[in-house]
């Protein structure tokens, strides 16, 4: 037996539905604005992180970029160094020939006189004066300077025109110690370069490969 509905409660039926059709929408509607502004919130946050990083990694990146380039320019920046700036070789080591009693003890640059002489290293010198500063009068006025205490090696610097050093001053690499010159037992202008083991004549090992082993480019 069907029951019958009366005007009135079809209205407040109608009513009813239409109130929750409304309160659903809404809250789904305020479900989905609460969704885009935490969807929006964290895009953001994201976003100014990201930038962050992108803004710092750049400058972090050329610091430890720079850093390693000076670490590298460093290591491989020489001690030792050539002493004079322009030249060209002539007569090498371990040469022979009539202008020397043994075979040649040093390596010579060809280079006009006056050119400024340097200290090939840092150290004190030794020998400074004419007689070859004690090793005999082929080497005209000459220079001896004496590098590190322990296993040290002598650089030697002959036929000068002029000396401007003194027994015991310390120069360091690179100081203008010198002029070269034409004298001694010369055939024209020139340094004649030594390294040695010791002070003297006599000791003098191959300044080349000395030089090159301590990576100078000569």
């Amino acid at each position: 037996m069907s029951q019958r509905t009366t005007p009135r409660q079809s209205t407040l039926r109608t009513r009813a539905a239409i109130l929750a059709a409304g309160l659903g929408v809404t809250t789904a509607l305020g479900a989905g604005v609460a969704f885009a502004a935490n969807s929006s919130g964290d895009a953001g946050t994201h976003a100014s992180a990201a930038a962050a990083v992108e803004k710092k990694a750049p400058g972090a990146e050329k610091a430890s970029v720079t850093k390693a380039a000076d670490k590298a320019k460093a290591k491989k920046s020489p001690t030792w160094g050539k002493p004079v700036s322009k030249y060209e070789l002539s007569a090498s080591f371990g040469i022979g020939g009539g202008r020397w009693a043994h075979k040649h003890s040093g390596q010579d640059f060809a280079v006009p006189v006056g050119t400024n002489v340097k200290a090939a290293h840092d150290g004190t010198v030794v020998k400074a004066g004419p007689n070859g500063a004690g090793d005999g009068p082929a080497y005209g006025n000459a220079i001896v300077i004496k590098h590190g205490t322990k296993n040290a090696k002598y650089s030697q610097y002959a036929h000068l025109s002029k000396v401007k050093v003194h027994i015991g001053q310390k120069v360091n690499k690179g100081e203008n110690i010198a002029l070269s010159g034409n004298t001694g037992n010369s055939s024209g202008p020139h340094l004649h370069f030594e390294i040695r083991t010791t002070p003297n004549y006599g000791s003098a090992i191959n300044p080349l490969t000395f030089l090159r082993a301590a990576d100078v480019t000569v």
